[in-house]
């Protein structure tokens, strides 16, 4: 239930859609196995169980499933090469260009069907009260999938990335180069520092205390702190990267087991665990924008 990572978007005041309606417009594109020739299918699955829009009072939970085809291009070469080479012999000289495009196409075609399928799911979560929308995603460009989908499905979606006063490298720069956080954050345990010019070198500190000189060295230097790794009020773990974004994400000190020890039924497990969620994330984020120097006018 628990989101692991955070890409963060703004939604436009006023947007509003009871969960009814949303899942009433998610179920004209489910997810659809990938058929014939196509590499790749997406559609909505549910989160949970059965329905497509889970939801705690105006929260709402949805999930896109992707499935992939699995086809190695070196298999397709493989096959391929060995055709061109067949018909080599066949008519006495080597196929051009055009003749070893159809070959790998054809190839391609004929293998797909017998091709093996990946399927992953993406999370995402409406906050209509607080005006985010929050994606359970590891990279910015698996989000904007998931939000394109959303699009298309519902013919517009008012979302824009959050964009703040300070940029996450520059807070997470200042914080390390001080050697501690601000207001309801520390600093704990892993960091990456970077250079900033086209070199791309780069320093990762993971399971290591934050306080030694050299770190604050490299920074006098110029490197920049691209990820660092924080807690927040004690409650929440977490690593703040640039872009703007949470990864590792992580409830300190709450045991997520699969079902209730109170005896209360999944439902009511999960109703705790989405308010449970819904209170320390948003308020979470809310931190961080206040950390960021607020959204930009």
């Amino acid at each position: 239930m628990f989101f692991k990572n955070l890409q963060i978007y703004r939604l436009a005041a006023g947007w509003a859609m009871s969960p009814g309606s949303l899942e009433e417009e998610l179920a004209k594109q489910p997810l659809q196995a990938c058929g014939g020739i196509n590499l790749q299918s997406s559609g909505w699955v549910p989160p949970r169980e059965t329905l497509l829009v889970e939801s705690y009072q105006k929260h709402l939970l949805i999930a896109l499933g992707v499935e992939q085809k699995l086809l190695p291009s070196s298999v397709v070469n493989e096959e391929a090469k060995a055709r061109a080479a067949e018909l080599e012999a066949k008519q006495g000289y080597k196929p051009g260009k055009k003749q070893l495009r159809e070959i790998k196409e054809r190839v391609t075609v004929e293998l797909l069907p017998r091709a093996f399928a990946r399927r992953r799911v993406t999370r995402c979560w409406i906050n209509p009260v607080d005006g985010l929308v929050l994606v359970d995603a590891s990279s910015p460009g698996k989000a904007e999938e998931l939000l394109e989908k959303l699009r298309e499905t519902l013919g517009e979606l008012p979302v824009t990335l959050l964009n703040t006063e300070m940029s996450a490298q520059g807070l997470n720069t200042r914080w390390l180069a001080a050697g501690k956080a601000e207001a309801a954050f520390d600093l704990h345990e892993d960091c990456e520092l970077r250079a900033p010019d086209e070199s791309g070198g780069a320093i990762r500190y993971v399971r290591h205390g934050l306080e030694g000189k050299d770190i604050r060295d490299h920074i006098a230097g110029g490197k920049v702190v691209s990820k660092l790794g924080l807690t927040w009020l004690s409650r929440l773990g977490l690593v703040l990267q640039e872009p703007l974004s949470v990864k590792r994400l992580k409830f300190l000190d709450v045991e997520k087991n699969g079902d209730d020890e109170s005896g209360g039924s999944q439902d009511d497990q999960f109703e705790a665990d989405f308010a449970l969620m819904a209170g320390e994330v948003t308020a979470l984020v809310k931190d961080l924008m206040l950390a960021l120097g607020g959204e930009q006018k």
